[in-house]
């Protein structure tokens, strides 16, 4: 029996109205088709407040940050509902010690209570607290009273931002939480020699809007338009996890055909102006609702990821997006765990003449093999990993539930 009519408090480390779809948000979008789930913004701080007070994600929350009793989104989903905090105070840029960490407390006292206030006007008990990827806010739920406690990993923790106090907050969350959900076998195995435990749940797909670009009738998106066939795509943010040599040695060994590359640059790690070469197209990021027409445009869909000490723990969302929408997928093998999920369906390559030769053979591709693809998406929905995460945190309420009933 499955997780159903509980009330969930996700307190998220993505925004809800963010660029891309996020795990994040899609696990509590599906949890909410029959639990009652809030959703914790990420907290605006007082640098984000004045950043962004002119953009729609600021209108939006505006008129929300200051009241307990209107701090609430309503979704095109009934039971889900989006939790606007007060902003906090930025100390991102304290070093490391005792003033962040009492800073740090200041935050986390600020949230609390406004959650604490929101739970006693909605007469909220017996809720389930998932600290899904927000790190940054360890001690949370502390505060609260929550009947079970977990943290969803989607991501080991790689960026500077992101290691100067998070890794040290993380495994204070680690060890805090009942449970611990990870979207990688190497996460789950990392996050276990802290609590034990600790479960891994891959990420999925939203298979339903890819196979969009199965309509014959679904226009190509327009940003692909003039674009030489054939286009070897690529859907998602362009940062870290890029292997920038390998794409620059593909582009340069394939002059025949058109690379693409759709979504948010991180000008941290490139700049559009170091990718100058003819054949090779950064679009910029498109809403996650044009992804269809966008995939419906690329001939072979590539994820050509880096292979280095943490690559292992990546398991993107984009591979069953891709599979999804039936493109022909070529892919580096930077993380072994994949193959176990994708049935041959996908070329693992090791360097770029592999990963050149598996491009020209995606390009003969046909139907049977699409087909095969398409099933192998169709065995990693969400709706299959909704499921899973029920039946796991089930499961692990009824052992606390008995555990306090005999003690």
């Amino acid at each position: 029996m499955s997780l159903k009519d509980q009330n969930i408090i996700i307190f998220s480390q993505m925004q809800f109205d963010g660029r891309l779809e996020s795990t994040n948000y899609t696990m509590a979008k599906y949890l909410a088709k029959d639990n009652m789930v809030y959703y914790i913004d990420r907290p605006y701080t007082w640098r984000d407040y004045f950043q962004f007070r002119n953009t729609d994600s600021f209108r939006t929350r505006k008129p929300h940050f200051f009241s307990a009793s209107d701090c609430l989104i309503d979704t095109e989903i009934p039971n889900l509902k989006i939790v606007i905090t007060p902003p906090v105070p930025s100390i991102n840029m304290l070093p490391e010690g005792k003033l962040y960490r009492l800073a740090l407390k200041i935050n986390e006292w600020i949230v609390g209570t406004r959650l604490k206030k929101l739970i006693k006007n909605l007469n909220i008990s017996n809720y389930i607290y998932i600290n899904s990827y927000n790190f940054a806010y360890p001690a949370l739920s502390t505060l609260l009273d929550p009947v079970l406690t977990v943290y969803h990993c989607v991501d080991p923790i790689i960026e500077p931002y992101q290691t100067k106090h998070g890794l040290i907050s993380e495994d204070i969350l680690v060890k805090e939480v009942d449970m611990i959900i990870c979207t990688s076998k190497e996460l789950r195995n990392q996050k276990a020699l802290l609590n034990k435990n600790s479960f891994f749940i891959p990420n999925a797909a939203n298979i339903s809007h890819s196979q969009k670009a199965l309509d014959p009738l679904l226009p190509v998106a327009a940003i692909l338009e003039g674009i030489k066939k054939p286009v070897i795509g690529y859907f998602g943010a362009i940062e870290r996890r890029i292997d920038y040599d390998l794409v620059d040695e593909l582009v340069k060994n394939n002059p025949d055909k058109s690379f693409v590359f759709v979504g948010p640059v991180d000008r941290y790690y490139i700049k559009e102006e170091d990718f100058a070469t003819a054949n090779l197209y950064l679009k910029g990021p498109v809403p996650y609702e044009l992804m269809p027409g966008v995939l419906k445009g690329f001939d072979v869909a590539i994820i050509p990821f880096k292979k280095d000490e943490v690559s292992s723990h990546i398991f993107p969302l984009k591979l069953f997006e891709y599979l999804g929408s039936g493109r022909p997928v070529v892919s580096t093998d930077f993380n072994p765990d994949l193959e176990d999920f994708t049935n041959n369906t996908v070329l693992f390559c090791k360097n770029a003449t592999e990963f050149s030769n598996a491009i020209e053979h995606s390009l003969k591709d046909n139907d049977l093999l699409q087909q095969k693809r398409l099933a192998v998406a169709a065995d990693n929905t969400w709706e299959h990993r909704i499921i899973e995460i029920k039946e796991l945190l089930k499961q692990n309420l009824d052992l606390k539930t008995k555990s306090k009933a005999t003690s």
